[in-house]
């Protein structure tokens, strides 16, 4: 084996924002082959440290160096992309055209990988200006995973992707050989990636060996030895120990586990939760009837049918984890469970008693000035969480606020800690219902913990949209996906089945992707007579055609819409002027549908006889 070498040192580095030290004289190597994740309270200087070790900041005191040959890259959650199309911003500094890229391999797994190249309708050449945050930063980390390096530096790289993509960029990154400190959230990928834990705290950096349980059982050992003050940070570290060590064997698999000791550990350590007994007590609170769907058809707010003929009914105390790729539709269900979602057919039925509780991705409208405690308070000053009673205060203070923190106005709250706040509100009003969208986004490893082990003890029914795979494993009893068939599938297998059916439809889709996307018209597989570059010249036009193809066909199935609704309107007053205006839209856009199809057949014709 290679003797491994340094690549950047840390000695004695302080640094400090205002009367907050983050670092106090904190000394740290980074060697060729390490794999590091780096994890900590949000505010607790994990992107700091890394600004300093990547020199895009500075330290107050101490000394850094690098490597004079080092090849580095940082992504951070802030992306500045250097083109203005994605193409430009991703592949020119590499020295490549973005008609060149399917002749890298590694440039075109990126690209396919995270899915830039189909962001927008224009691919490659979709302006960076009108991109999403989340598409930012997916077009940031391509144009870092593409270049050949020796350290990557990545900020929460998880934050926008779907289990999928996650599960990607973990293999990803394992098949690489430069070295990766990477800050993460996502308890699995952290476990997966990391060969070394860094845990950043009161201005100082833990080192451990390992991924998520290791760092989990240095933790718990740790907390079990500490004084009467550590006790609950204690027994929350065990807690999570003996679920790991009870779950699935490939949580727990690793040779370097001390299995042993843990199982000392965590031998009166009770299941995290009572399922029959919460089932009992979901029943009393519910009856029997919760929310049932029946011979329902939803359809996307653009008239894509989600799911038709879905009959679904949630259970008291049935705990759900809902997958699906971004786009699917997963947060339409969610809206359409709880009511706030029109239905193109079928019937939603609520029981009497339930109590919905929602946590949206979007933050909720408070008063900039009202203080944080009272903002809860002003849902309840009590809640009853199985069978604890907590003030808000404590409920807050158990998802991340300190005492001094709750005085804090809303208005100077970061966006984190109002995702916080949010969450603590919908919990303070004790549903019998909770919906979850994504609720670990921006929440650090102890929330999420704290968050976990308040659910454990919560009696009630719960569908979680999450592309955190240790979160769903974790709270969730059933699994059921979106895979844009028009079903809703339960996947008894959990997340493993979900990627395993999702590779298979890759696979499937991969031997159609010649096909035209509208009229079922074969594209030729093998063309002759043209060179490399010609031929991915001709195949990105066609693949251009396809997508406005589909665009047009969406706008002459809402105009038939449209001009059939004016056409018989409920009050009989027939709007001549507007079916008239209606009739022209629709003939212009078959017009023009049947022109690019048109185009399709010539490209397609001239990439299959070689451009002759």
């Amino acid at each position: 084996m290679a003797t491994p070498v340094n690549l950047i040192n840390l000695e004695n580095v302080e640094k400090s924002y205002g009367l907050k030290t983050l670092l106090d004289k904190v000394s740290l190597g980074v060697n060729s082959g390490d794999r590091i994740g780096v994890v900590g309270l949000n505010g607790g200087g994990k992107s700091t440290l890394l600004r300093i070790l990547s020199g895009a900041d500075t330290a107050d005191a101490g000394r850094v160096s690098r490597n004079n040959d080092l090849r580095m890259a940082r992504v951070s959650q802030d992306v500045d992309l250097v083109g203005a199309t994605v193409g430009e911003s991703v592949l020119e500094p590499l020295g490549l055209q973005t008609f060149e890229w399917a002749s890298d391999p590694r440039v075109r797994e990126v690209l396919h990988g995270l899915g830039v190249v189909d962001l927008g309708e224009q691919g490659l050449d979709t302006p960076v200006a009108g991109l999403s945050g989340g598409e930012r930063r997916r077009v940031g980390l391509a144009a870092a995973l593409v270049r050949d390096l020796d350290l990557l530096i990545l900020d929460e790289p998880t934050n926008h992707l779907d289990v999928e993509g996650v599960q990607w960029l973990a293999s990803h990154l394992l098949s690489r050989r430069c070295a990766l400190i990477v800050v993460t959230h996502d308890r699995w990928f952290l476990d997966t990636v990391a060969n070394h834990t860094w845990e950043v705290h009161d201005g100082v950096v833990d080192v451990y060996e390992g991924g998520y349980n290791d760092w989990t059982f240095a933790r718990a050992e740790r907390a079990r030895q500490a004084d009467a003050a550590e006790q609950r940070r204690a027994n929350l570290a065990r807690k999570e120990l003996a679920w790991l060590r009870r779950g699935a064997p490939a949580r727990t698999s690793k040779p370097r586990y001390r299995i042993e000791a843990a199982e000392s550990l965590i031998k009166d350590v009770p299941a995290p939760r009572d399922s029959v007994e919460l089932m009992s007590f979901a029943t009393r609170r519910l009856g029997k009837k919760v929310i049932e769907l029946e011979d329902v058809t939803i359809t996307t707010p653009d008239g894509r049918p989600l799911v038709e003929d879905l009959t679904w009914r949630l259970n008291p105390g049935e705990r759900i984890g809902l997958v699906g790729v971004n786009g699917s539709g997963k947060t339409t269900l969610l809206r359409t469970l709880a009511g706030e979602y029109p239905l193109a057919g079928g019937r939603r039925i609520e029981g009497r008693t339930v109590k919905i509780g929602w946590l949206r991705q979007e933050l909720d409208d408070l008063d900039p000035a009202r203080r944080l405690l009272d903002a809860v308070e002003d849902v309840a000053t009590r809640v009853q969480i199985g069978d604890k009673e907590l003030t808000a205060s404590q409920m807050a203070e158990r998802l991340g606020f300190s005492s001094k923190r709750q005085r804090t106005p809303v208005g100077d709250l970061s966006g984190g800690e109002r995702r916080r706040l949010q969450l603590t509100r919908v919990l303070m009003a004790e549903p019998n219902v909770l919906l979850l969208d994504e609720p670990t986004n921006d929440l650090d490893i102890d929330t999420l913990q704290e968050l976990e082990s308040l659910l454990d003890g919560w009696a009630g029914t719960l569908v979680v949209i999450s592309h955190d795979r240790y979160l769903v494993e974790r709270i969730c009893d059933s699994t059921w996906a979106l895979f844009g068939d028009g079903n809703l599938t339960n996947l008894p297998g959990g997340i493993a089945q979900y990627l395993e059916r999702r590779a298979e439809q890759a696979a499937v889709e991969s031997k159609h992707t010649g096909n035209m996307a509208l009229g079922g018209t074969q594209a030729p597989q093998q063309p002759t007579g043209l060179s490399a570059q010609e031929d991915r010249a001709l195949t990105k036009e066609l693949n251009a055609l396809e997508r406005r193809m589909s665009k047009v066909q969406s706008t002459v199935e809402d105009l038939n819409q449209r001009l059939a609704t004016a056409s018989a309107p409920e009050d009989g007053n027939v709007d001549t002027a507007l079916l008239a205006d209606l009739d022209a839209k629709l003939t212009a856009a078959k017009n023009e549908h049947d022109e690019l199809e048109m185009n399709w057949l010539e490209v397609a014709e001239r990439r299959e006889t070689g451009g002759a």
